[in-house]
């Protein structure tokens, strides 16, 4: 049996990872509307993954899951529908707390699973935005990780 492994990003992932990104938001996010999916979709299909830290969850040559971690602050986290449930969203959250010292992170506050994880792990909310950055109406959850 494969082991999964944590491993930087390297552009031979891409497709894997936009895969991963678009499965798991049909998967968690019921409430986005179909155009704002689309819209949402073509902007992630443009992103550089080899210009922020970003770091594959590995499961031999396919990407389980995938984060993003700027300054502290998660920027992103998701995992395969099929690897849902498994402990690995805990390791990839262990190792952005070990490793990355992450301490911030940004959530859909309609996305009730996220918001429950992220608590598990000691993250508390500190504000809340109307609005995502792009402007739509999905309320931002901001958490950091309690003293």
């Amino acid at each position: 049996m494969k082991t999964f492994e944590i491993k930087p990003y390297s552009n031979i992932y891409k497709e894997q990872v936009f895969s991963v990104w678009e499965k798991s938001v049909l998967a968690t996010h019921d409430f986005l509307k179909p155009s704002d999916f689309v819209e949402i979709r073509d902007l992630v299909s443009t992103i550089d993954f080899s210009a922020i830290p970003v770091y594959c969850l590995m499961h031999g040559d396919n990407v389980a899951g995938f984060m993003g971690v700027i300054d502290k602050k998660i920027e992103m986290l998701f995992l395969s529908p099929a690897y849902i449930g498994q402990g690995l969203g805990k390791k990839l959250m262990v190792y952005a707390l070990t490793e990355l010292h992450a301490d911030k992170v940004d959530v859909n506050e309609q996305n009730l699973y996220a918001v429950e994880f992220y608590k598990k792990f000691g993250f508390e909310t500190y504000g809340r935005t109307d609005k995502d950055d792009q402007g739509r109406d999905y309320p931002i959850l901001k958490m950091k990780l309690s003293s």
